[in-house]
């Protein structure tokens, strides 16, 4: 008998996708997107969208056989329900797309793509809502492992999507043909050279100014302290990098205000390390902010354990925005970060309101480091501060790190 699932708004049959199911996933690595598209030709953009026209089905049907396989009164949840709709509603719409032959035809395929990651944006505040409600029907681990597998699933359908809608922009700018010798060349969504120098002071300073802007014109925010091998260059995808700093020196800025709120005396500076060897680059973030609490520091990489759960529940439902997208609140253009930078799905997730505290930033955080084969390890001293690493491989060489079929069977 064929297995089904009725998440109580759609029923459909595994016989739909098990040959998805089945399909090799084809991971890929930075030197590939990079060097795939650094010389575009129409041949090449059309490989590029049949790539994606039959990678993305492969990968969705992993994660609807994955939730197939929740108990039904969690995947009943209406949260995860909303999850598993968008999901098949996507599987579907990929799986019957004909071959991209043309490139009016690849035009068109890019409408369909933007509409797809538009719509997902709602895709993590409801996966979270779901599984924090639902964190009593399912041990925890078991929990924390669907999330992540999901998450970082989510990330490898949006990087091959979103690389093939960068290149197909810069296909149809009229400067494609020339060749690229910009020192901050991008390629689709990859920045060449990532220098990291640049990157953290680019988002210390946005990060600090809204920081500023909660605390109040008084307040007087910690000053960001670089050295080491400041030239240090890499190639990474520019809005993952953004992120995971963006997060790390949030909570350094925090952390130090609350604790050094005399406005007549500066508080301690955090302090970032650059170390560059021949496989890798490591940024050491250090703050003297208190460190964590010992209550919280043995769950700091879950998505839903910990004594917050309830709080953290509670303001994903308050916050109506998250309903439509995981970037929260928009901010105003002048308090963006400067600098060369494309617009994605991650673009404007680190300018949430300061005081809009998820818990999960440093969860996602090494989701998004782990998934390019690097990592990210936090050392806490409590009373003191904080030491946060975050490895980065140099190379751009190894295939993103996706869950492999044994860790699906396993949850």
């Amino acid at each position: 008998m064929e297995a089904s699932v009725n998440t109580g708004r759609v029923r459909i049959k595994s016989s739909l996708y098990s040959h998805w199911v089945d399909r090799p996933i084809r991971p890929i690595s930075l030197r590939q997107l990079f060097f795939f598209g650094r010389t575009l030709t129409e041949s090449r953009l059309l490989s590029s969208a049949n790539y994606v026209r039959m990678e993305l089905p492969t990968r969705i049907a992993h994660r609807l056989r994955e939730m197939q396989r929740l108990p039904y009164v969690v995947v009943t949840n209406p949260h995860l329900s909303t999850v598993y709709e968008l999901y098949y509603k996507a599987f579907e719409t990929f799986r019957r797309t004909p071959v991209i032959r043309t490139v009016k035809e690849n035009e068109d395929f890019c409408k369909v793509i933007s509409e797809n990651l538009r719509e997902h944006l709602a895709v993590i505040p409801n996966l979270v809502m779901g599984v924090l409600e639902c964190q009593d029907l399912v041990p925890p681990d078991a929990m924390d492992k669907f999330v992540q597998a999901m998450l970082r699933a989510r990330i490898s359908r949006r990087v091959i999507a979103e690389q093939h809608l960068a290149l197909t922009d810069t296909f149809n700018s009229p400067w494609h043909v020339e060749q690229p010798s910009a020192e901050d060349e991008f390629v689709g969504e990859v920045l060449l050279r990532c220098n990291a120098k640049d990157i953290i002071e680019r988002v210390g300073k946005f990060t600090q100014d809204i920081c500023k802007s909660l605390a109040g014109p008084d307040a007087i925010v910690p000053e960001i302290k670089i050295q080491g091998h400041v030239n240090a260059t890499f190639p990474y995808v520019l809005s993952h990098l953004e992120y995971i700093t963006g997060e790390l020196l949030r909570n350094s800025i925090q952390a130090v205000m609350a604790k050094y709120n005399n406005p007549r005396q500066p508080p301690p500076p955090i302090e970032v390390l650059i170390c560059e060897a021949p496989q890798q680059v490591v940024i050491r973030i250090s703050d003297q902010g208190g460190g964590v609490p010992r209550e919280i520091a043995p769950f700091l990489w879950s998505f839903n354990k910990g004594p917050r759960s309830a709080e953290r529940l509670q303001k994903f439902r308050d916050v109506p925005t998250l309903a439509a997208t995981m970037q929260e609140v928009r901010q105003p253009a002048g308090n963006k970060p400067s600098g060369k930078h494309r617009d994605s799905s991650l673009s404007t997730l680190a300018s949430r309101p300061p005081d809009l505290r998820l818990g999960m930033g440093l969860p996602m955080s090494r989701v998004y480091a782990e998934y390019w084969a690097g990592g990210l390890e936090l050392h806490s001293l409590e009373g003191y501060g904080v030491d946060a690493f975050l490895q980065i491989s140099k190379i751009g060489n190894q295939n993103e790190q996706l869950t492999s079929r044994a860790s699906i069977d396993a949850v």
